[in-house]
């Protein structure tokens, strides 16, 4: 399987999810958040700091719910650039790679 690089506005999407976390986990230990959550310590450290820019769903779902958040604000928050507008979804950005 062939894995194609991450375009930079998927890049920063990741780093808005992981700012996004952080900040909703606040001063909670991020060994007890993960450990609820049901994904490794070193997992969630990963995505906070945006080296898993497209962490799987369920990770991100189980995060979220620890967290209290809800799906739809996580996504309408990592979805929006510095400028506030939305970018492209994932899938398209995808497509538009291949297309090309």
């Amino acid at each position: 399987m062939v894995r194609l690089p991450l375009t930079p506005a998927e890049v920063e999407r990741g780093q808005r999810l992981g700012a996004l976390l952080r900040r909703a986990r606040g001063e909670r230990s991020m060994l007890l958040t993960a450990l609820d959550a049901g994904v490794s310590p070193e997992t969630l450290r990963k995505i906070e700091s945006g080296r898993i820019a497209t962490p799987a769903f369920p990770t991100i779902a189980a995060i979220a719910d620890v967290l209290g958040l809800s799906l739809d604000a996580v996504w309408s928050e990592i979805n929006k650039s510095d400028a506030g507008a939305e970018l492209p979804r994932p899938a398209r950005a995808a497509r538009e790679r291949l297309a090309s």
